[in-house]
């Protein structure tokens, strides 16, 4: 299945963060949460596709599912489940951890992974951060986390962005201070001129050539012997979603670029490098207890 050429010995972690289009934090301020039921629905189909997708290329994988997803369509749960991928917590609704405070974030995850396990039959154990909204000013969410029965959290990305990120974060999974008994698993990046480049999928995976997020992978496997995590959403191949009006362009551009090109672009990478579940490839093996800074 994989080229002479691809690094065997590392395999990466493969992730999807199942919500749909009209969720994103960026149309926030364009589509109401109180209208979600009015916009057409393309999660369930587009999960599907990366069903079949990752049944092709024989990867097992973690789906970080919305329980607003898992509500509406539990058969969808079900088949992520059966078909032997690991089911984990995204939250209810896809609300940004800075914008809540303990108390309403605790009642979320725990009613969202409650929710998840009723449905799926599994323990559900791993949770991601709606648009990594953990970082410097909220590290108090890996204690709550904690609290509510996860083993680990992949909420926090350590590049400097204007919506999220914490730079000066560990760049490989730790242990935080607050939270010994957690594992935070940073999306990946590469170290470069000083600072961190996002590796780790995601909107950044289809503006990028794909030359270099592989080279970035790459180096990651094969120069730090670690193994990266890889993200994206279902609604990153669905060139047919609806359009909301009024978009401003650098948001047009961040969500819409090159989504034409998402899927063979995954094909490639599926073939290039060996993936599994989140919890297969962290959980298994002894990691360094350390805090949140590099």
């Amino acid at each position: 299945m994989y080229p002479t050429n691809a690094p065997k010995t590392i395999v990466n972690a493969m992730s999807v963060d199942v919500e749909d289009y009209f969720q994103v934090s960026a149309f926030e301020g364009h589509i109401a949460r109180e209208d979600w039921g009015r916009w057409p629905i393309h999660v369930e189909r587009n999960t599907d596709r990366i069903l079949a997708l990752f049944a092709e290329a024989g990867v097992h994988a973690t789906f970080f599912t919305l329980g607003w997803v898992a509500e509406r369509f539990p058969q969808l749960v079900r088949r992520i489940v059966d078909s032997g991928h690991e089911l984990a917590c995204h939250g209810m609704s896809h609300v940004r951890v800075t914008e809540q405070d303990p108390a309403t974030f605790g009642a979320d995850i725990r009613a969202a992974k409650s929710l998840l396990e009723d449905v799926g039959g599994v323990a559900v154990t791993g949770y991601r951060a709606a648009s990594y909204s953990i970082g410097r000013d909220n590290l108090w969410a890996l204690r709550e986390l904690a609290d509510a029965g996860f083993l680990y959290s992949s909420s926090i990305y350590p590049i400097a962005h204007d919506l999220y990120g914490m730079p000066e974060a560990s760049r490989f999974p730790f242990r935080p201070d607050n939270a010994p008994e957690l594992l935070e698993i940073p999306i990946s990046t590469a170290r470069l001129a000083a600072r961190n480049w996002p590796a780790g999928g995601g909107g950044y995976f289809r503006f990028l050539p794909y030359a270099l997020s592989r080279h970035f992978i790459r180096r990651i496997n094969e120069q730090e012997d670690q193994a990266t995590v890889f993200y994206f959403h279902p609604w990153e191949i669905d060139t047919a979603q609806p359009r909301p009006l009024g978009l401003p362009l650098k948001t047009r551009v961040r969500h819409y670029l090159n989504q034409g090109r998402m899927e063979s672009r995954l094909r490639r990478l599926l073939k290039d490098f060996r993936w599994g579940r989140m919890d297969e490839v962290f959980l298994a093996k002894p990691l360094p207890t350390s805090g949140a800074m590099r």
